[in-house]
């Protein structure tokens, strides 16, 4: 089991409501969905299973269909595990932002805070989504009271070229302070470029907007 962090019901909805109905029944053995749910699920393929069974159901479509990456290798979707520093548990109408680095890789996850788990509110009361790139360079330039100051003060304009939107994300990623949380992550790729960082070492910059952000107790790939 997973213990999720963040999970898009907008996303979720949107990629679900778009799977074919002749697909469902063997994504949800792919992905050992109850066998309640998968008699549903077959019968009325639109029904009203829960938010967790239709997040496994779709994961397992897109590893199906779309080829999903590392993220040190990101194709348009990509998964990863690393320790991640999250910005934005204030207003649920705001952004959130995580972050961490492995190695030479930097993975900079944005979306709006409402889908953090212990946030959630009404959709219909958010006026604002945060998950398109245009988003996340705005936010940039004018973020939260809880985000770091000298990003506030510093009204940088949306930048006009990846490698400089890639400095701009590097820049507010190596600001972010506080205890990280190791999870594990699925998401859409919204920028791949390089930057330099403090120390002086480029580092390929991967932004992207999370289907989820769950808890991870370690890093499986070691394990292997």
């Amino acid at each position: 089991m997973r213990y999720y962090l963040y999970v898009s019901g907008a996303k979720l909805d949107m990629l679900y409501e778009q799977i074919p109905p002749k697909l469902l029944k063997r994504l949800a053995v792919e992905a050992k969905v109850d066998l309640k749910v998968l008699s549903v699920a077959v019968q009325s393929p639109r029904a009203d299973v829960t938010t967790y069974d239709r997040l496994d159901i779709v994961e397992a479509y897109l590893e199906r269909e779309f080829d999903v990456s590392w993220m040190t290798e990101p194709r348009p979707w990509f998964r990863g595990d690393l320790e991640l520093r999250i910005a934005g548990y204030g207003s649920p109408a705001g952004p959130t932002f995580m972050t961490g680095r492995e190695g030479d890789t930097v993975v900079a996850l944005i979306g709006s805070a409402h889908h953090l788990l212990g946030q959630r509110t009404a959709p219909d009361t958010i006026q604002a989504s945060y998950s398109m790139l245009p988003s996340l360079f705005r936010l940039l330039d004018d973020a939260p009271e809880d985000w770091p100051r000298h990003q506030r003060e510093r009204r940088a304009a949306v930048p006009s070229h990846d490698q400089e939107a890639a400095h701009q994300v590097l820049e507010f990623a190596e600001s972010l302070t506080g205890p990280p949380v190791y999870g594990e992550f699925l998401a859409r790729r919204l920028l791949h470029g390089t930057a330099t960082g403090q120390d002086g070492r480029q580092v390929d910059i991967v932004v992207g907007t999370p289907l989820y952000v769950a808890m991870a107790d370690e890093d499986t790939r070691r394990e292997a």
